[in-house]
């Protein structure tokens, strides 16, 4: 098992080829990546939808929602929420802030497209019709929710989640075997679901689900709109994101194993 201060250096040399991945590769890992967040969000939510009650129904999303990150890591995909652990190259000098910025912007919308590939497909092939439409039911129940979160539990809620999941790619740089990897990065992201943070990149999946699935089983419901889902979610969830990964993780780091090293 590598050292904290190994997965330190491990992490400033990996951050540094992101910054440094054509706009092709970097875009096409960033659909794939929103691409499994979205099935590991889509598996959670049929698994708990027979959930005897609320608390059991995040247990149950919180075993099965990691698969998502867990593809995400080993298939090496590009994960917006991940890289803003870009933050430590960048402190080092290893790498630039409009390189990282690059990266950001082309991975997030490369995310966006995939979630929305994923709520597309599972809409249309009637995925959700399971169980004669209890699962259409939760799914826009759940987009209804976080279309309507405000500002400040949105943002609050974007940092706990992503200094989470920036733990779990961390703490997952710590294995060298699959096993190890998959076992370090499971239980911080089973935590965040239990405790009902919000991930940017999870919700670029569930909300657009939600829109879809209200439109295509004649669900009407008037708090769904791309306003609720661009501005009132994703702002601040994004905004929490950066500040959970960059700051209370990525910059943490850096000043505890790197900062005296780099000088």
């Amino acid at each position: 098992m590598k050292s904290p201060a190994a997965i330190s250096t491990c992490y400033e040399t990996a951050g540094t080829a992101k910054t440094k991945m054509s706009f092709g590769k970097t875009f096409l890992l960033g659909i794939l990546a929103g691409a499994f967040i979205a099935l590991g969000g889509l598996g959670s939510q049929i698994a708990s939808v027979y959930a005897a009650n609320p608390s059991s129904a995040r247990l149950v999303s919180s075993i099965v929602f990691p698969i998502g990150l867990f593809m995400v890591l080993i298939g090496g995909a590009e994960l917006f929420t991940g890289n803003c652990l870009i933050i430590i190259p960048v402190l080092s000098g290893k790498a630039s802030v409009g390189g990282m910025l690059r990266n950001w912007a082309i991975v997030y919308l490369g995310n966006m497209v995939g979630g929305f590939i994923i709520a597309l497909l599972a809409t249309f092939s009637h995925t959700y019709g399971f169980d004669d439409g209890k699962l259409v039911d939760a799914v826009i129940h759940t987009a209804v929710v976080k279309s309507n979160i405000s500002f400040t539990d949105g943002l609050l809620r974007g940092i706990l989640c992503n200094i989470l999941v920036c733990m779990a790619v961390w703490c997952s740089f710590a294995a060298d075997e699959i096993a190890g990897k998959v076992l370090a990065l499971w239980f911080p992201v089973m935590l965040f679901i239990i405790c009902g943070f919000e991930h940017s990149v999870a919700n670029m999946y569930f909300i657009p689900a939600g829109l879809l699935t209200s439109f295509v089983y004649g669900v009407p419901t008037g708090e769904l709109s791309l306003f609720g889902f661009f501005v009132t979610n994703l702002i601040p969830v994004t905004i929490g994101n950066i500040i959970g990964g960059s700051v209370f993780v990525g910059a943490t780091y850096y000043t505890v194993y790197l900062k005296k090293a780099s000088r």
